[in-house]
C-alpha cells in the first residue's frame, strides 16, 4: 500500500512538473511534435488521463520499452509497445518526430530501434497525440486531419475499444493482434489473431501462421462455432464489404464506465480483462470455446472433436480412421474416409444421367461447430437438402438463421461436438449406411421388446404357480403325535414337505395332509389300529365328511423307502375290481409316507379272491414285485 501511494505521489509531481514545461511551451500534455520530445523517464498522458505514453520496463528486466499503459490504475497495465522487438539497455532512450516526420525511438547512441515507417511525409509537419482511446496517432497537425499512421493498425497484444481487427484482400493488408513472447517479454511471439473472409467472415487464431483456432462463421450476432456468453458478444460487430473485400471487426461498449479490454496472451488463449476496483486487480475471464477440442484440425478430415468421450477424437458415422496405427497413439491428424461411395458418385462412374443420387441421404448431427469453408447461399431453409442433393459434389449442408443455407464439398475439417448451442449439420451418406443405423435400432428395439414379453410371461406362470402352491400347503400349525407305546412326541410342520419327485403318479390321486388324517384317526391312537403288516401299521379313521378310511402309515422300521412306496401306489392302481377295495389318495410330508384306502370290513371278501390275487401276483417276474405285491394283499386279507 506504501508503494502504491509513494508512486502516486511521484506521478502527481511528473504530472505538475508535465505541465508546466508543456504550458512553457504552449504545447499540450497529450502531443509530441518536431520540436518536442519525450525522454526517459518523461510521458505524456491522453485528454481524459485514461492512458499515457512513455517508458517503463517489466519487474523481473532492466530493459526499457516505450509503450501506452493504463494511467489511472496502480497496476502496471501495457497495451501497447513501440520497440517491443529492439527494447533499450539503458534509461538513455528518446521518443520523438524525426526530420522525415516519422515517430522514432532513439538509444543513447541515436540508433533508431523503433520507427512508424510511414513514407512521402512532410518534414517538420507532423505530430503525434495520444487519444483517450488508448490510440497513439502521427497526423500532418492540422485540425481534423486523417491520420497518417496510428497504433491501432500496429497492435501488440490488446484488443482495444474501437480498434480494428481488419483484413483488406485487395491491398494484402492485416491488422492483427500478436502475442509476446511471455508475460515480462513484449517481442512478438507465436500466435496472432486476425479475420478471414472464408465465403462468411470468421476469426482465426494462427500458431506460426498456421491455423490454430476458428470461431466459426458470424451470423450477425455471434459466432456460430464457439460456446458464447453475454460478455463476448457485447458491442461486438463486424463490417464485411464483399464487393471491395475488405472485413473488420470492432466492439464498443455503452458503458464507457467500466475498464475492461481483450488480451492474447503468450499460450494463444484469448480473453477478455476486467478491472475489479475492490480488488485492485484485473480479473482475466477466457472463453470455455478455446479446450484441447477446439485446435484446428485435431481429428482431421471427417473426424469429429468431442470432450466428453475418450478418445475425444472419432470418424463421421460411414467412415474409418485413414491411419489405424496413428489412430492407436493418439494422432488424429490424418482424419478418415468413406467407406461406401455415395450413390451419386457410383452413378456418374456408372456413366448414368442422373447422378443425383436418389439413394442418398443425410444424417442429422445436432449442435456442432460447422467445419471449415462453408459456400452460402440465401435460398430458405427447407431447400438447401433439396440444392445439396442435386449437387454430387455436396457432401454436408446446415443453416442458421442469421446466414442462411451453408453447404460443404470436399474434406469436412475443424467439426466440434458441443453440449449446448452450435447448429444442426447435416452429413450425406448412402442409404446403405442409414439403413444399418435403422436395422441396428430395430433389432435392438425388437430384443428389448422380446426380452419384456419373455420375463412378464415366466413371471406370470412363475405366480401362477406359487398361488397354487400356496393353496395345496396346511396351515402352519404343529401338532404332537404319541407314536405306538412310547411317549415321545415328535413335531410336524407344513414347512418340512418335501418335494415329491414322481409328481406324475400322484397327481392322479388325491393328496392329503397330515394334519387331515392324525385328525381322522385321533392323532393315530392305538385303539384305532386296524392292524399290522409288512409295510407298517393300518388304521381306521373318519373324514370331515363321516366318510370312514382306512390308513396305512409306513413304519420306519420297515426299511421300505419312497421307491417302496411309490411301487404299492402303483400296484394298487393297476388292481381295479369291484370287489377289491379302492385307494382313494396317500400322503407324503416330511418323513411320513401313508396310504389312504376306503374301509370295509374284515372278512368282507371270499378266500379264493386272495387265492386269486396272488396267482394273479404271479405274473411280476422277479422276488422283490411279488413281495410287495403280496405285501400289498395283506391289507386284504
Amino acid at each position: 500500500m506504501e508503494k502504491v501511494i509513494s508512486d502516486s505521489v511521484l506521478l502527481a509531481s511528473e504530472i505538475l512538473l508535465l505541465s508546466c514545461f508543456y504550458l512553457q511551451f504552449g504545447t499540450a500534455l497529450d502531443t509530441i511534435t518536431p520540436s518536442k520530445s519525450i525522454k526517459d523517464p518523461e510521458f505524456i498522458i491522453s485528454q481524459s488521463g485514461v492512458f499515457r505514453l512513455g517508458f517503463f520496463s517489466f519487474a523481473n528486466s532492466s530493459n526499457r520499452y516505450v509503450g501506452i499503459l493504463y494511467h489511472q490504475i496502480p497496476v502496471q497495465t501495457v497495451v501497447w509497445v513501440a520497440n517491443r522487438n529492439k527494447p533499450l539497455k539503458d534509461s538513455s532512450g528518446i521518443l520523438n518526430i524525426s526530420d522525415d516526420g516519422n515517430l522514432v525511438v532513439f538509444n543513447g547512441k541515436a540508433e533508431i530501434l523503433w520507427s512508424s515507417n510511414v513514407t512521402n511525409l512532410v518534414p517538420n509537419a507532423t505530430t503525434s497525440q495520444l487519444l483517450d482511446s488508448g490510440n497513439l496517432v502521427l497526423s500532418n497537425g492540422e485540425d481534423g486531419a486523417s491520420s497518417l499512421w496510428e497504433s491501432f493498425e500496429d497492435p501488440s497484444n490488446a484488443f482495444l475499444e474501437t480498434m480494428k481487427i481488419s483484413n483488406d484482400v485487395k491491398k494484402g493488408r492485416k491488422v492483427e493482434i500478436k502475442s509476446w513472447k511471455s508475460p515480462d517479454d513484449p517481442s512478438d511471439g507465436n500466435f496472432s489473431i486476425g479475420i478471414e473472409p472464408f465465403n462468411i467472415p470468421e476469426v482465426v487464431i494462427r500458431n506460426n501462421n498456421k491455423l490454430y483456432f476458428r470461431t466459426g462463421p458470424w451470423n450477425g450476432n455471434t459466432f456460430i462455432g464457439v460456446i458464447m456468453k453475454t460478455v463476448y458478444i457485447d458491442g461486438f460487430y463486424i463490417v464485411a464489404d464483399n464487393q471491395q473485400q475488405t472485413y473488420y471487426i470492432t466492439y464498443e461498449f455503452s458503458d464507457n464506465s467500466r475498464l475492461r479490454y481483450y488480451e492474447l496472451d503468450s499460450q494463444g488463449k484469448f480473453f477478455e480483462r476486467k478491472w475489479d476496483a475492490g480488488k485492485g486487480d484485473w480479473i482475466n475471464r477466457y472463453s470455455a470455446s478455446q479446450t484441447e477440442s477446439s485446435v484446428y484440425g485435431q481429428c482431421g478430415a471427417f473426424g469429429i472433436c468431442d470432450l466428453t468421450k475418450q478418445p475425444i477424437c472419432s470418424c463421421l458415422k460411414g467412415f474409418k480412421p485413414r491411419n489405424i496405427e496413428e489412430w492407436s497413439r493418439g494422432n488424429w491428424s490424418s482424419g478418415c474416409f468413406r467407406t461406401t461411395p455415395l450413390q451419386c458418385q457410383r452413378d456418374k462412374n456408372n456413366g448414368s444421367e442422373a447422378g443425383q443420387g436418389d439413394n442418398d441421404g443425410f444424417l442429422k448431427l445436432k449442435t456442432m461447430k460447422v467445419p471449415v469453408f462453408p459456400n452460402r447461399s440465401s435460398i430458405n431453409n427447407g431447400e438447401c437438402k433439396d440444392q445439396c442433393m442435386k449437387n454430387c459434389s455436396c457432401v454436408a449442408y446446415a443453416y442458421d438463421a442469421g446466414i442462411g443455407c451453408m453447404f460443404w464439398s470436399g474434406d469436412l475439417i475443424d467439426m466440434q461436438k458441443f453440449s449446448t448451442h452450435g447448429v444442426d449439420l447435416y452429413i450425406r451418406l448412402p442409404s446403405s449406411e442409414l439403413d444399418k443405423g435403422k436395422s441396428t435400432k430395430v433389432i435392438v428395439i425388437t430384443a428389448v421388446i422380446v426380452g419384456i414379453v419373455t420375463i412378464t410371461i415366466i413371471m406370470l406362470f412363475l405366480w401362477c404357480w406359487m398361488a397354487k402352491r400356496r393353496g395345496r400347503k396346511p396351515k402352519h400349525k404343529q401338532i404332537k403325535l404319541q407314536l405306538n407305546k412310547g411317549n415321545a412326541m415328535t413335531k410336524f410342520s407344513s414347512e418340512n414337505v418335501v418335494e415329491n419327485p414322481i409328481g406324475v403318479k400322484l397327481q392322479q390321486l388325491r393328496l392329503f395332509n397330515f394334519d387331515e388324517l392324525a385328525t381322522a384317526t385321533s392323532n393315530f391312537d392305538h385303539a384305532k389300529k386296524l392292524g399290522q403288516g409288512g409295510f407298517g401299521p393300518v388304521y381306521r379313521g373318519t373324514l370331515g365328511d363321516e366318510k370312514e378310511i382306512a390308513v396305512k402309515r409306513l413304519s420306519k422300521a420297515s426299511g421300505q423307502g419312497l421307491e417302496e412306496f411309490m411301487n404299492e401306489v402303483e400296484v394298487i392302481s393297476r388292481l381295479q375290481h369291484r370287489n377289491l377295495v379302492k385307494l382313494l389318495g396317500c400322503c407324503v410330508e416330511a418323513e411320513e409316507k401313508m396310504l389312504v384306502y376306503e374301509y370295509m370290513p374284515n372278512k368282507s371278501l371270499d378266500a379264493f379272491v386272495f387265492v386269486v390275487i396272488c396267482l394273479l401276483s404271479m405274473q411280476y417276474k422277479d422276488d422283490f414285485q411279488r413281495n410287495q405285491m403280496c405285501s400289498v394283499l395283506e391289507f386284504y386279507c
